[in-house]
């Protein structure tokens, strides 16, 4: 694995594919848009919402793959609420999957998610971005399962950013996984590897309020990043719609990702 100068490792240095990093405490138990639950425990399909977001409607583009990065830990839990109480503005994610040829939603496909917290530290990692802090090794990651719509719903907190990196989450769409009594999962098969963008606007306001004012690492922008490619939806771009009046009150955040099945 390469670095950049400042030792943080390049995202761009690691192909897709899985890998498992073990964290020192033994704790490793453990594309699309959201309207969560707030359960901790592992939601079924039956009991997320049946309805499909409107963005899904006939929807059927092929979403980019991109880079897992160098930040990914196997065997995370399955729950839809994946915070553990992070300070951060709330985000509420809709992610709908479907299939890219026939526009079929897809039922029963584990939609997992990682990404920094606002201080652009990851769970498992933390430190390299330069700040210290408790490190759960599974704080802001995590996955559920899509209904019959094929809608995935979780709650998060917005992304923070780290050196070289505009903000974004990374996002894996797997099937026939087997869920394990611990919460986590294993097997199936992985039919996506992406990374969700948020406006820049949006992301400029976020910004500017605490915690993620404290983040005192320069912020590359969606223009300046190295893997946002401009695509738009295509490419991961997720729409955001306001949950209250100002921006702590936080976001909902929709995408249909269309997935070779």
């Amino acid at each position: 694995m390469t670095g950049n100068p400042n030792g943080t490792p390049h995202e761009s240095d690691h192909p897709i594919g899985r890998r498992t990093v073990l964290i020192a405490s033994g704790a490793t138990a453990a594309t699309l848009a959201v309207g969560a639950t707030a359960a901790v425990t592992a939601p079924t399909a039956e009991q997320q919402p049946d309805t499909a977001p409107v963005a899904a409607a006939a929807v059927c583009t092929l979403t980019k793959e991109m880079t897992e990065g160098p930040y990914y830990l196997d065997g995370q839990y399955v729950r839809a609420d994946i915070t553990e109480g992070k300070a951060g503005i709330p985000l509420k994610l809709t992610l709908t999957v479907v299939d890219d040829d026939t526009c079929v939603p897809l039922s029963n496909a584990l939609v997992e998610i990682w990404h920094a917290d606002a201080l652009g530290e990851y769970s498992g990692f933390v430190g390299s971005n330069g700040h210290s802090e408790p490190d759960s090794g599974t704080f802001l990651r995590g996955g559920v399962l899509t209904n019959s719509s094929g809608v995935a719903s979780l709650t998060t907190i917005y992304p923070g950013w780290y050196r070289g990196r505009c903000i974004h989450i990374h996002i894996k769409v797997h099937t026939n996984v087997t869920l394990t009594s611990d919460g986590s999962f294993t097997g199936g098969q992985e039919l996506h590897t992406g990374q969700l963008f948020f406006s820049e606007t949006i992301t400029t306001a976020v910004a500017a309020v605490s915690p993620y004012s404290t983040n005192t690492v320069t912020r590359t922008t969606l223009a300046q990043d190295s893997i946002y490619d401009d695509g738009g939806a295509a490419s991961g771009l997720v729409t955001l719609t306001a949950l209250g009046s100002s921006t702590s009150s936080g976001y909902a955040g929709t995408l249909t990702l269309g997935v070779e099945s």
